[in-house]
């Protein structure tokens, strides 16, 4: 799966939700140090500013800009063609490379990214962002750390998942046992109770190998009434989004490896006439590094 792919699928669905991010919604911390190191970027701004924000998503960013500095003009693009809707005061917009942005030479006074920069063609981006800054303009980075926490718990994530859709075929063994003669959707749901079971010993319960499991098992008896067919395809809708998460932890694992090789991002700005500044380690309590926040001008 690519990477467009992964993540046009992940913003799609979660559109709606309210919920978007890629970390899970316990690690309020992590988001703390995040919103600490942009307010510190946005601090020495001018006035009125205008702020582009690379592969925005869900554009919390920009939101955590607009509740600190409510003169600036914030807009954000994303690859992904459907996006939630964008904090109030900001503007995003879907189905727009950062490789080719639709915006005129030195239209923004900043660029900044948060886990996106690092996603594209490192030159050509560079060279896009050079483009659309203005004269004396900031850009900020904050990319993936390959040591980091983040890749750390989406591993586990995808070995999880590896494990009870791979190793174990639940999603197989499952339409194997609706269809067997002595078999049907209480005892679908129990195989799948056992595998979960399995999971939350091996890996911990909140990981994908006791989340599928359940959600299968779940998915079986309140299907059944309304018979095969409906719980086959919850079944296949199942996999497909386990499926799609392994694709965004594969595109978050060449983010990193590219975000780690800071020589050829510096590069990448130096030929188009950009230096770097500071370069900030973004921690979680722990004090361990999460990100690195890196800018140029």
């Amino acid at each position: 799966m690519s990477d467009a792919a992964a993540w046009s699928d992940f913003w799609a669905a979660n559109a709606s939700s309210g919920e978007g991010g890629c970390l899970p919604q316990r690690w309020a911390a992590i988001e703390a140090a995040q919103r600490a190191a942009w307010l510190g970027f946005v601090a020495a701004l001018p006035e009125g500013a205008r702020v582009l924000d690379l592969a925005t998503g869900d554009g919390r960013v920009l939101g955590w800009m607009r509740g600190e500095r409510a003169d600036l003009v914030l807009e954000g693009i994303d690859l992904a063609p459907a996006l939630p809707a964008p904090p109030t005061g900001t503007t995003t917009s879907g189905g727009i490379a950062m490789e080719s942005l639709p915006f005129g030479d030195g239209a923004f006074h900043a660029v900044v990214s948060q886990f996106g920069f690092e996603y594209g063609d490192v030159p050509k981006v560079a060279a896009e962002i050079a483009r659309v800054l203005a004269p004396g303009g900031h850009v900020g980075l904050m990319v993936h750390r390959g040591d980091g926490p983040i890749l750390e718990h989406n591993l586990a994530r995808r070995a999880a998942i590896d494990w009870v859709l791979g190793e174990q075929q639940l999603g197989a063994i499952l339409r194997q046992a609706l269809d067997a003669p002595n078999g049907g959707p209480n005892i679908a749901a129990q195989v799948s109770g056992a595998i979960g079971l399995l999971g939350a010993r091996r890996f911990g319960k909140d990981s994908p190998a006791w989340e599928i499991p359940e959600a299968l098992r779940r998915a079986v008896l309140m299907g059944a009434p309304a018979g095969r067919d409906a719980i086959l395809a919850t079944i296949a809708e199942i996999e497909a989004r386990a499926a799609n998460e392994v694709g965004r932890i594969a595109s978050l694992e060449r983010a990193c490896s590219v975000a780690d090789q800071r020589d050829a991002l510096a590069g990448a700005f130096a030929a188009q006439g950009l230096s770097p500044g500071s370069t900030s380690d973004v921690c979680e309590p722990s004090g361990r590094a999460l990100a690195s926040l890196l800018t140029f001008s």
